[in-house]
């Protein structure tokens, strides 16, 4: 297996291509000490730039947190579960996370998945309403919504067809 030799460069040149991505696309503090580790820049010379960054308004944790809610629940159609998980794997503090996953709408999310819902259904070939009502739950689980929501309207959902 070819392996990609690990690129050297100096802090002062990875600071400027570190400032030159996230001024065209957000990015958290993992995300971009990630980029400086594939570098080899030293753990010093990556917090003193993650640091230079975070003073200089190129990277803002709250700002990327809300915009990744944002984009993950309108046009991945995810639950908060499920992006709650994809912010921690980028260790993006539990109070963060928290405030911007409130911006979401209850009742837009609802509609949400119950549009999910409803389209998975119609994908599915089976009669059987207990394989129905596991299938459409699994589904809803896999897109990282709230059990006790998603067995709600997949009852109603199933009560509707009967």
């Amino acid at each position: 297996m070819y392996k990609k030799k690990p690129t050297q460069i100096s802090p002062a040149a990875a600071l400027s291509k570190v400032q030159f991505i996230c001024s065209k696309q957000e990015k958290c503090c993992s995300d971009i000490r990630k980029k400086l580790q594939d570098w080899n820049i030293s753990a010093d010379d990556q917090d003193e730039i993650i640091t230079s960054l975070i003073e200089d308004k190129f990277i803002d944790e709250s700002r990327f947190t809300n915009f990744y809610v944002r984009d993950k629940y309108r046009f991945n159609k995810w639950g908060r579960i499920k992006i709650s998980y994809h912010l921690k794997h980028k260790q993006i503090p539990e109070r963060i996370i928290n405030e911007a996953l409130e911006q979401i709408n209850d009742p837009e999310y609802k509609e949400n998945l119950q549009g999910l819902l409803q389209s998975k259904l119609r994908s599915l070939k089976n009669d059987d309403p207990y394989q129905l009502k596991t299938k459409l739950y699994r589904f809803a689980q896999s897109r990282g919504f709230e059990s006790q929501l998603s067995l709600n309207l997949i009852d109603d959902l199933l009560s509707e067809i009967k």
